[in-house]
């Protein structure tokens, strides 16, 4: 996994926004068991204390359950995750047209230019295949 984390916010909360990203995007899939703490933790080159905390964080959020005997188990909640996966991309666009706006884009402007490059990415892919 690639993990990117940066010393301006607390680790174990960028923990667990990468781990709920990875979750939504379906990279850990729901009824899937998790790899242990330590593993976790040496991944993201990180303290285990401070996976755990991001564990016990995802576990207060409901997108892992842990089961004594089978260990951490990400949520089979479709729609929970799917919610969330929702949040996460509003907030994205929210900031994406935040920033064109800055930069002299109205809102139908910024959407006009999205397609556009959407378009122009698919092309691409397809000249891939």
């Amino acid at each position: 996994m690639n993990w990117t984390l940066v010393n301006d916010r607390p680790i174990y909360i960028q923990l667990t926004e990468q781990i709920t990203q990875y979750i939504v995007a379906g990279v850990f899939k729901p009824g899937a068991r998790m790899a242990s703490v330590r593993d976790l933790a040496a991944d993201a080159g990180v303290n285990p204390n401070t996976m755990q905390r991001a564990m016990a964080e995802l576990e207060r959020n409901g997108l892992v359950k842990t089961h004594r005997t089978t260990g951490r188990i990400i949520t089979e909640d479709l729609e929970m995750l799917n919610n969330i996966r929702n949040e996460l991309a509003g907030a994205r666009v929210t900031e994406f047209l935040e920033g064109m706006k800055t930069i002299g884009f109205s809102p139908k402007e910024a959407a006009a230019l999205l397609t556009e490059k959407a378009a122009l990415l698919e092309d691409k892919k397809e000249e891939a295949v």
